[in-house]
């Protein structure tokens, strides 16, 4: 059965970095594609970034420059690498099969349960 987990969040400071981690198991990495969306409160869900099958990677406006997504195929991980947090940040982050749909668990949409992290000033 497929299934990812999130790890790595907590309390960090404005400016601060900070690496997230995205654990694959029941399948690989090296033909899904994997997103990292995030959710503040009060807000609906935001894509980031991506990483494609092949291993290119996308990023969404707000984060270019700033973050950093990757993966490690021999340990089926995917990363996420944060630098100059701002508080805008502070959300639940979640790490989902590229396709997959906000809220939905099915044959072509995966996520996890989500890791959270506050920025303070």
């Amino acid at each position: 059965e497929a299934h990812l987990a999130e790890s790595g969040g907590g309390l960090v400071h404005a400016g601060d970095s900070l690496t997230l981690s995205c654990a694959a198991s029941g399948f690989t990495l090296d033909y899904y594609g994997i997103k990292w969306v995030r959710q503040a409160p009060g807000k609906g869900p935001e894509w980031i970034a991506d990483i494609r099958d092949s291993g290119l990677t996308w990023y969404g406006d707000s984060v270019k420059g700033r973050f950093s997504i990757s993966r490690d195929i021999d340990k089926n991980k995917v990363y996420l690498q944060m630098s100059s947090l701002k508080s805008d940040g502070s959300a639940v982050y979640y790490c989902a099969w590229r396709d997959s749909i906000w809220g939905i668990t099915g044959p072509t949409s995966l996520w996890g349960q989500g890791t959270q992290f506050t920025v303070v000033e």
